[in-house]
C-alpha cells in the first residue's frame, strides 16, 4: 500500500472543486484532487450536452482570475443580454409582440455587454482541468474511487483505488479534507456532518432542441401555477441553433413528458410553452430530476470543509446553483490562503471558521429568496395571480429596483470575494 502526505485533499473534480485547486495552485500548497472520472474530451462539433449552467458575470470573473476563463471561452460559450420574466396566462396580454406582464432585464441598462453566458458543463469542468496542468503543486487522481475517509486518525486519511481492482488500494493523508463530491457527498458523511432537506412538490425536465430562426439572446422564464417553463439559448454548432428548455411540473405530468416519443414531445412543449419560444425543429435530448433542497448543518469540521452541492443544493429556479458553488470556491479560497501566508494550520476548525460565516448567510439568503418565488408563483389563487401580474408588469417600469435586481443576479453586489472582482 503506497501513502502520500498532502496539504489538501479535495474529493470532487467536478466545476467547484476544480475551481477551488486551480484557485489553491498559486499558493505552492500540496494538493491532491480526486474523482471518478475526468472530464471527456471536447469535440466542437458536437451537439450541446443537455447539462449547462447560466453563469453569471462574478463567475465569469472568478473562472478568469484562475486560469480557466480562457480554456472555456477558446472552446465555446453563450452569452445573454437579457431576460424575461412573466407569467403564463390563458388570455395572453401583449403589446408589441412582448408580455405586458413582464419585467425583462437587460444587461445594457447598467452599462454591460451581457447578464452572463450560458456554458455546457463538461465545457466549464475541462477548462478549468486544463488550468490545473500548469501547477507542479497539483497531483490530479482521475479517476479514482474513495473507499473511505478515516477523520479519526491524528490527520485524516483517504483509501482510495485507481483502477477496478479493490486490492490495489493506495492512502493519502492531508491536514485538510475539502468535499465538493456532490449532493449526495460521501465526505459529508464520514465527517458526521448533518443536514436538513426538503423535497419539493415539482420535479423538473430538461430537453436540448434546434430551433430555427435568429440566434437567440434572451433567456426567459414563464411561471405557470404547476411550476415555470423556461428556455435558455445555447451556442451555435454548424450553424444550426441550439436552446435548453426547462418544463418544471407535478411529477406525475413530468413522467408522462418522458414516456412521449420526440414528436409528441414536441408537440406538448409547442402547445404548452409561451408564443416567445422560438419555432423548434428537433429534441436531441430529455432528462428529468427531483427538486430537492438541502442545507448542511455546518460547513466545516475538524480538518474538513464542504462546498457546492455537499454543502447546499438550491431550487435551479433562477440557476444560482453553481454560481453559488464558485463563490463558495472563490471564499474558501480565500480563507485558506490567509491562513497559510499567516502560519497557521489550515485544517483547524478556527481557521476556517470565516469561511463558513461569510457562505451559509448568502446560501440561505438566496435559498429564501427562491422558495418566495416558489410558493409566490406555484399556485393559482386569483388575487395573488392578479398581483403577482401587476407586480411583474410594475417592476419592468421601475429602472432602479431593475438595476438593482441585474447587479445582484450578476453578482456585482454583495459580499463578494476578491476573486469575484475584476483583475
Amino acid at each position: 500500500m503506497t501513502q502520500n502526505a498532502y496539504d489538501i485533499a479535495i474529493v470532487g473534480a467536478g466545476m467547484v472543486g476544480a475551481a477551488i485547486a486551480c484557485g489553491l495552485g498559486p499558493t505552492g500548497l500540496r494538493i491532491a484532487i480526486l474523482d471518478r472520472t475526468p472530464p471527456p474530451a471536447f469535440d466542437a462539433n458536437q451537439t450541446p450536452d443537455i447539462r449547462v449552467s447560466a453563469l453569471s458575470y462574478a463567475s465569469e470573473q472568478i473562472l478568469r482570475n484562475i486560469g480557466a476563463w480562457s480554456h472555456i471561452s477558446a472552446m465555446r460559450t453563450c452569452p445573454y443580454q437579457r431576460m424575461g420574466v412573466t407569467e403564463k396566462l390563458a388570455i395572453p396580454m401583449s403589446l408589441a409582440g412582448s408580455p405586458i406582464n413582464q419585467t425583462l432585464f437587460d444587461s445594457t441598462d447598467i452599462g454591460y455587454p451581457y447578464l452572463g453566458h450560458i456554458v455546457e458543463n463538461n465545457i466549464t469542468q475541462l477548462g478549468l482541468h486544463q488550468a490545473m496542468k500548469q501547477y507542479s503543486n497539483i497531483d490530479i487522481l482521475c479517476p479514482s474511487n474513495i473507499q473511505s475517509i478515516d477523520f479519526d486518525s491524528p490527520l485524516p486519511t483517504v483509501s482510495y483505488t485507481q483502477n477496478s481492482l479493490q486490492d490495489n488500494l493506495s492512502e493519502l493523508t492531508a491536514k485538510l479534507i475539502i468535499g465538493a463530491d456532490g449532493a449526495l457527498s460521501k465526505v459529508r458523511d464520514w465527517a458526521s456532518i448533518g443536514m436538513n432537506s426538503n423535497q419539493y412538490e415539482q420535479q423538473a425536465l430538461v430537453a436540448t432542441v434546434e430551433y430555427q430562426g435568429e440566434q437567440q439572446d434572451i433567456t426567459w422564464q414563464a411561471f405557470t401555477s404547476t411550476g415555470p417553463l423556461a428556455f435558455l439559448p445555447l451556442m451555435d454548432v454548424n450553424k444550426k441553433h441550439y436552446g435548453s428548455l426547462v418544463w418544471y411540473d407535478q411529477p406525475d405530468k413530468i413522467r408522462q413528458l418522458m414516456a412521449l416519443d420526440s414528436p409528441s414531445f414536441m408537440e406538448e412543449v409547442t402547445k404548452n410553452f409561451p408564443p416567445q419560444l422560438p419555432p423548434l425543429i428537433k429534441l436531441l435530448k430529455k432528462g428529468s430530476f427531483t427538486l430537492v433542497k438541502r442545507h448542511a448543518q455546518d460547513y466545516i469540521s475538524h480538518r474538513v470543509a464542504l462546498a457546492g452541492d455537499a454543502a447546499h443544493t438550491i431550487n435551479p429556479l433562477a440557476g444560482q446553483g453553481v454560481n453559488l458553488g464558485f463563490q463558495d470556491a472563490a471564499t474558501l479560497v480565500e480563507v485558506i490562503t490567509t491562513a497559510h501566508t499567516q502560519g497557521k494550520d489550515i485544517g483547524l476548525t478556527e481557521n476556517l471558521r470565516q469561511y463558513e460565516r461569510l457562505r451559509k448567510i448568502e446560501n440561505q439568503k438566496m435559498m429564501e429568496i427562491m422558495d418566495l418565488f416558489y410558493h409566490l408563483f406555484s399556485n393559482n389563487h386569483p388575487p395573488l395571480k392578479l398581483l403577482r401580474n401587476i407586480g411583474l408588469g410594475l417592476a419592468d417600469k421601475l429602472p432602479f429596483g431593475k438595476k438593482k435586481v441585474i447587479k445582484y443576479a450578476m453578482g456585482l453586489e454583495g459580499n463578494l470575494p476578491k476573486l469575484a472582482r475584476p483583475a
